[in-house]
């Protein structure tokens, strides 16, 4: 720009020495013309006027050469026009010298503005080098600024999402909230369309996608996703390296990620103490492939996440041994309460010892095992025996009474629940399903259980897991049940009160326990453990009991069985005064039903009859007899039904099937007499001949 400027009387063509000398002759030229129309009018000498300005003009812009030609031209003019004579003559000179002092003045001048123009356009092409170079090193300054303020602020947003993900750390607890708050940080910080976090499951060791922020998903990806083992989300979590990928750029391809129309994504393993927890996946919609600076800065924000979902699956694990921890304290502080007073098992009859053979038997086994009798026989005792001589003794051992609650309530006692599950639902809590993982699971009162629970613990039994009340996600347990009832299930199945599936899975190993009738042997070991038990926690000092009193007390029927003995044996040291045990004999029959007038007779015992299986048909003798201790009375309280712990409907079908009249009972006659050992044998009937107990 600075070259291009010259004076603008400056011409620069191949003709510029010929229009210079031009123009001085074509001004002394204009000068004459001028000076001529001037003369017509008599003026005096104009020329001298007009050739003084086109010498000077021709000085100040043509330069010397045309100056000098422009005043030699003006003086020749002159003396030839305007002043006569000669040339050289004296009146010439004067014109001469004036003319030569007038054109050397304005010579120099033309001559130093002409310096001082070139002075000031090499100054000017200087000056507008050094502003367009100085220019340059600004406009790269202000560039290299912008850059520097775009790494500040990047790295400014980086340093802020990591102190996000600190907070975060620091304030969640819970896995998926905290995955889900950091992906959606992570997403927006690095423009990313989606951020997911896939983390194995606990149970079947499968990477999943556990927590996804995809604005814009079409369905195809989602949480609980399964991710393929050949999958480069796989492929980091096994090696512990990142992985990229760019449709644009490589040849892998995931069906899923084709369908949700995403062209690029990294995966990053989430790496804690050497050990990998998950995988980091950031994935776009365009075709814009993660940089390795994207990856390093990637890699320490995975890493900051490792900490937290340690963190996380530590708080998970910890809350969910702190929730079973106090759940078994709340239920070992139960048994406690309500402990049956003796540790052991008290007896040595024989029909106790093929029981006790029995549980020695199937202990070492995980089988289920049900077992049956009639109330306060002990049942809760030989689950616990079954439980202590297993191999999972180290473990819980946890009960639950079904007929002490309510169906929602033992639905969510049994399989727990999760937080908003039902009203009053203020937290998840684990079920007793949960508690008794590798441990046993007693159920007491199972023919309680409503028919719309059962099939629920018929999946148990079978599949070995579950879900929590208002929960989706499945829960294996490995537990061991043991189930015990004072019903007839199998007539409970053909009435239809109880699933026949749900029976013959509880019924792998029935057990039934005697009544303490059959045990009479065995009263006055419990009599004498009852009195030293409860004297010890009265303070009383019990020593002695008449041999009358203990005659009493074998005679007696026990229709509770040994919870009944327990309750006698404790009011008679609270009425006791002396070392002597006071037992009231008297009222050991203050429910005595009184006889009919017109069914009067020999008093019989109200007693009740065992079945010999639950499984088998009550024979046609024990029919006949219960009818006879009844006089032929089927329901009641005192009735045959009742004596052998059947419902009236059922004990009428079998009446009618083996073809027994009730009217005529009295002119039937036994075929076989009962035995003391009946409930021995029932107990015996169902067993595989290697497992019956030798006497």
């Amino acid at each position: 720009m600075a070259r291009a400027y010259r004076s603008r009387f400056r011409v620069r063509s191949q003709f510029s020495v010929a229009l210079r000398y031009g123009g001085a002759v074509f001004l002394v030229a204009a000068a004459l013309g001028l000076a001529s129309l001037l003369r017509h009018d008599n003026l005096p000498h104009p020329f001298v006027s007009f050739s003084f300005a086109a010498i000077a003009i021709t000085f100040w812009f043509a330069g010397s050469g045309p100056g000098l030609l422009a005043l030699l031209v003006s003086y020749v003019t002159l003396s030839h026009i305007f002043v006569p004579g000669r040339t050289l003559s004296p009146s010439s000179q004067s014109y001469l010298v004036i003319y030569g002092i007038f054109g050397a003045a304005v010579g120099w001048f033309s001559a130093s503005r002409r310096r001082a123009e070139r002075l000031l356009t090499d100054a000017r092409d200087h000056l507008e080098l050094r502003v367009a170079k100085r220019t340059n090193e600004l406009t790269h300054a202000i560039k290299e600024l912008q850059d520097i303020q775009a790494e500040l602020r990047q790295e400014k947003d980086r340093l802020k999402l990591l102190l996000d993900l600190s907070n975060s750390i620091v304030s969640k607890l819970d896995l998926r909230d905290l995955l889900r708050g950091i992906s959606a940080n992570v997403r927006r910080l690095m423009q990313c369309d989606a951020v997911g976090f896939n983390l194995p499951d606990p149970e079947t060791g499968e990477l999943k996608l556990l927590a996804m922020d995809f604005p814009g998903a079409k369905g195809f990806l989602r949480e609980e996703t399964v991710r393929s083992s050949n999958s480069l989300a796989a492929m980091a979590f096994k090696t512990g390296e990142p992985k990229t990928f760019s449709i644009g750029h490589d040849v892998y391809t995931e069906e899923s990620y084709e369908r949700e129309g995403l062209q690029s994504a990294c995966w990053l393993p989430l790496i804690s103490r050497t050990r990998v927890l998950g995988v980091l996946g950031l994935s776009r919609l365009e075709d814009i492939p993660f940089s390795q600076d994207d990856v390093l800065f990637l890699m320490q924000i995975a890493s900051q996440v490792a900490i937290a979902v340690e963190n996380a699956l530590s708080y998970r694990q910890i809350s969910e041994l702190t929730n079973k921890l106090a759940q078994e304290k709340l239920y070992l502080e139960d048994e406690i309460r309500t402990e049956a007073n003796f540790e052991d098992i008290v007896g040595k009859s024989q029909a106790l010892h093929r029981v006790l053979k029995l549980v020695e038997t199937v202990a070492p086994t995980d089988s289920t095992v049900l077992i049956f009798g009639e109330t306060g026989t002990g049942k809760e005792l030989i689950a616990r025996a079954i439980h202590n001589l297993s191999s999972r003794n180290s473990n819980t051992f946890v009960k639950l009474n079904c007929a002490a609650l309510p169906a929602g309530l033992l639905e969510s006692e049994l399989f727990g629940h999760e937080k908003g599950a039902f009203t009053g639902a203020i937290a998840q809590r684990a079920g007793r399903l949960e508690l008794a993982n590798h441990g046993t699971l007693f159920l007491d009162e199972v023919g309680e259980i409503p028919l719309e629970l059962q099939p629920k613990l018929l999946r148990v039994l079978q599949e070995q897991e579950f879900e929590r009340l208002g929960g989706t996600r499945t829960i294996r347990t490995d537990v061991r049940l043991i189930a015990a009832t004072n019903r007839d299930l199998a007539a409970m199945v053909q009435e239809q009160k109880f699933r026949a599936d749900l029976f013959f899975r509880l019924n792998v190993f029935p057990l039934e326990l005697p009544p303490l009738r059959k045990r009479a042997e065995d009263i006055p070991l419990l009599v004498r453990h009852f009195a030293e038990e409860f004297s010890r926690r009265m303070g009383r000092k019990v020593e002695a009991i008449s041999s009358q009193t203990m005659n009493a007390l074998r005679e007696y029927e026990w229709p509770g069985n040994i919870r009944e003995l327990q309750n006698v044996i404790e009011r008679s040291v609270i009425l006791s005064s002396g070392p002597n045990l006071n037992v009231r004999v008297a009222e050991l029959h203050p429910h005595a039903t009184p006889m009919p007038a017109n069914e009067a007779g020999p008093a019989k015992s109200a007693r009740r009859m065992p079945v010999r299986s639950i499984l088998a048909e009550v024979d046609r003798n024990q029919i006949i007899r219960a009818l006879e201790d009844a006089g032929g009375r089927v329901g009641g309280a005192g009735g045959a039904a009742a004596r052998l712990g059947l419902n009236r409907t059922t004990f009428i079908t079998r009446m009618n099937k083996l073809g027994i009249n009730p009217h005529s009972v009295s002119e039937l006659k036994m075929d076989s007499p009962d035995t003391s050992d009946t409930a021995d044998v029932s107990v015996l009937q169902d067993l595989p001949p290697d497992l019956t107990p030798s006497e």
